[in-house]
């Protein structure tokens, strides 16, 4: 008999967590590492929500909260979705959770059986093939490539549906590829699913704030998706609060009922502290931020400008979040520096010996053909961390 349960032997350790933390163990050993793996902000949360928090200890918020959130932080969280995306929803269609990550294992456990599939556009998301699994579905992986911005048709869609078919998930900007559904892209897939009246939509929304083409589209905006949709978002990213953890859903109010129920069970509600701090942030109008997202996108031409500059790597230009994700294919079946590259993972380790720069391979995505380098970092990291790499495979 096992000591561990088959459920954590069978599941993948998080290769962003996983490359951070090898970083982690060469810089102790006196390496200077340039960390391109982890996907947070670099900015510090913003003072107005900082005050927000401090009030808050000061007025004594110290209790269990409910578990699916104050009610003041889901009236300020409907009062986002209404402004910022056109979307209504009341109190009970809201669950807050201890982040967007907790929101997605929430939906997959309280709607998946053994054998539902879950269909994902590749690349997605690193954690989400392994959360649908843990709660006995079946990821279908549906291929993208570099050359249609890594962005599923609808034919693509329609070719993927089988009978077991449950939901689907994907991530608009997405992460890794930073690439975004129009509204048009959008609606072609919805047309496609409207066919499939038993199909749910998962429109994790993380990165919303950080478009530099501006028209966030969501999935939920259209009459006829808007009961089978459910929109992830939180604040981690726009609002560079990755630590505070706080995520949340809006949907129909039968899965969010689920999903409180769920969560009363496993955690409860999130920290109160940080709920205050985010009535106050989602109170605020999405350009108290702007800083921050045009520093991103300085950051991103200029990326793409010194990477251009290398042999080898393949870009196409995101128009969200803070990644580039180049294909490298170039280098596989080659040996630099006495050691062979079969395949993005050999090359991604091989850029964090050789050239002291951590990436993430892009086979935890979903595409083994490319690499994720955050941007999350200030423009001499960014011009250093290139020219090592640039080095490391001239």
């Amino acid at each position: 008999m096992n000591l561990l349960s088959d459920r954590i032997l069978n599941m993948s350790t998080s290769a962003t967590l996983a490359m951070a933390a090898k970083a982690r163990e060469l810089r102790t050993e006196g390496k200077d590492i340039i960390g391109l793996s982890l996907g947070e902000p670099d900015f510090n949360t913003p003072d107005f929500i900082k005050d927000a928090a401090i009030q808050a200890i000061n007025e004594d918020y110290n209790s269990y909260t409910p578990v699916d959130g104050y009610v003041e932080l889901k009236e300020a969280i409907i009062t986002k979705f209404k402004r910022d995306n056109n979307l209504s929803y009341t109190l009970p269609q809201i669950v807050v959770s201890t982040g967007a990550k907790q929101a997605l294992a929430n939906i997959a456990a309280v709607m998946l059986n053994k054998g539902d599939e879950v269909i994902l556009p590749c690349p997605y998301w690193v954690s989400y093939s392994d959360i649908v699994q843990l709660n006995d579905g079946v990821p279908v992986e549906v291929k993208t490539s570099i050359d249609t911005d890594f962005k599923m048709t609808a034919a693509q869609l329609e070719g993927a549906i089988t009978p077991n078919t449950k939901m689907i998930w994907f991530s608009s900007p997405c992460n890794p590829s930073g690439s975004i559904y129009s509204e048009k892209e959008l609606r072609a897939l919805a047309d496609v699913l409207v066919k499939h009246p038993n199909i749910y939509v998962v429109s994790d929304e993380i990165y919303e704030h950080i478009n530099y083409v501006g028209g966030h589209a969501s999935m939920a905006q259209f009459d006829d998706m808007y009961d089978r949709t459910i929109t992830v978002n939180g604040v981690s990213k726009a609002f560079a609060m990755t630590g505070w953890r706080i995520g949340y859903i809006g949907g129909p109010e039968k899965i969010a009922r689920a999903c409180n129920k769920m969560q009363g069970q496993i955690t409860s509600g999130a920290n109160c502290i940080a709920q205050r701090a985010v009535i106050t942030a989602l109170k605020a109008s999405p350009s108290r931020v702007k800083y921050m997202i045009d520093e991103f996108k300085v950051r991103r031409d200029l990326i793409l400008d010194l990477l251009n500059d290398i042999e080898g790597f393949k870009t196409n230009t995101p128009e969200g979040a803070f990644y580039v994700f180049p294909n490298v294919t170039h280098f596989f079946g080659k040996t630099l520096r006495g050691k062979t590259i079969n395949n993005a993972t050999d090359f991604s380790l091989y850029l964090l010996e050789e050239a002291l720069v951590a990436t993430v391979t892009g086979e935890a995505f979903g595409n083994p053909d490319c690499i994720r380098i955050s941007y999350a970092a200030s423009q001499d990291q960014i011009i250093e961390a290139i020219k090592r790499i640039k080095d490391a495979v001239s």
